[in-house]
């Protein structure tokens, strides 16, 4: 684990933040080198899919030349949704580290636990690191979007 891979995914989450997306930012890596970055497009592209791991999880693959991200691991702000989870299954990432917990999606042990499911055959492994901060810009973006 290391922290300065979960640094630049909170960077990307800000990045997020000033489009208006929900701040979410993710960093795969590769051979302890950050071979790709991304952060939640929804909005600005339009795109249901476009959330920080799958785009991370795309230019990695681009800059690999292979849909197999073996021996790659994934940083990210927020706990990865149902769609994210099958992103990474299917990528074949090995770990994923976690900023902080998703109470309403999050499919990596807080409602389901699609990375560590037997039913398919999968056991990604899953590192919390409870990241304050992490929590802290996903809370203040939607107190503010309420308002």
């Amino acid at each position: 684990m290391n922290k300065e891979f979960m640094r630049k995914a909170i960077e990307e989450a800000k990045l997020a933040e000033k489009l208006n997306e929900v701040p979410v930012g993710a960093v795969i890596v590769k051979d302890n080198n950050i071979i790709s970055s991304a952060h939640n497009l929804r909005e600005t592209l339009k795109d249901p899919t476009a959330h920080a791991e799958i785009l991370a999880i795309k230019y990695a693959a681009e800059i690999i030349g292979d849909w197999r991200l073996s021996g790659c691991d994934l940083y990210v702000t927020l706990e990865p949704c149902p769609m994210c989870a099958g992103a990474i299954i299917q990528s074949r990432i090995r770990k994923v580290y976690i900023g902080t917990f998703d109470p309403v999606a999050g499919c990596c042990g807080s409602v389901l636990n699609v990375l560590q499911s037997e039913a398919l055959n999968s056991m990604v492994d899953v590192q919390w690191m409870y990241d304050e901060e992490c929590s802290s810009i996903l809370t203040n973006f939607f107190r503010k979007r309420r308002k």
